[in-house]
């Protein structure tokens, strides 16, 4: 018998709050549990819907390979960061998007924002960077991430935020940004 996914470790004492803007459009910030496991299943898959598209592959098939990589990815993120933030952002009908910090020394680490389409363009993402940066500034700290080289979209959000290329950490699929607080407008 295969194991079930890896628990969400428990919430964490100091959370990172909803910004503002956020709030007053009815979205909150809370930690994951093991119950929206099904749900980040589909918010991983429209991630990569676009990608997707062209291949033609059976829907049951593409949805087995999308369940298997996102419960991966889900292991790795606990592995890998098992102090982060894992927080779901909550609209009105529930669930539209996620928010994975890692609080570090140097830098905090942004190791994955990601909302459904009908949320997607529409300030949401940069303000959750923006809550992200403001947390890191709090603390004296930098900022850093990795962007698909594929998503130009994204990358122009954190340009505008003031985060700027890192070449000492990029890869071949992923370029690196890095935020300083001094950037902070």
């Amino acid at each position: 018998m295969r194991p079930g996914p890896a628990p969400f470790p428990p919430p964490p004492a100091d959370p990172l709050p909803a910004p503002a803007a956020l709030s007053a459009r009815g979205l909150t910030l809370r930690p994951a549990a093991d119950a929206d496991l099904p749900w980040l299943r589909l918010l991983y898959a429209s991630t990569r819907a676009d990608e997707f598209a062209p291949l033609g592959w059976p829907e049951d098939a593409q949805r087995a390979f999308l369940d298997q990589q996102c419960a991966l990815q889900h292991a790795h993120y606990l592995r890998c960061f098992p102090d982060a933030l894992f927080l779901l952002l909550d609209g009105p009908q529930g669930p539209c998007g996620r928010l994975y910090l890692l609080r570090r020394v140097p830098d905090h680490l942004l190791i994955d924002i990601s909302l459904l389409p009908p949320w997607r363009g529409a300030g949401i993402g940069g303000a959750l960077v923006a809550a992200a940066q403001e947390d890191a500034a709090a603390r004296g700290r930098g900022l850093h991430l990795h962007v698909a080289r594929g998503n130009p979209r994204a990358r122009s959000l954190y340009e505008r935020l003031g985060f700027r290329a890192d070449a000492a950490q990029d890869s071949a699929s992923h370029l690196a940004m890095r935020w300083r607080r001094e950037t902070l407008s």
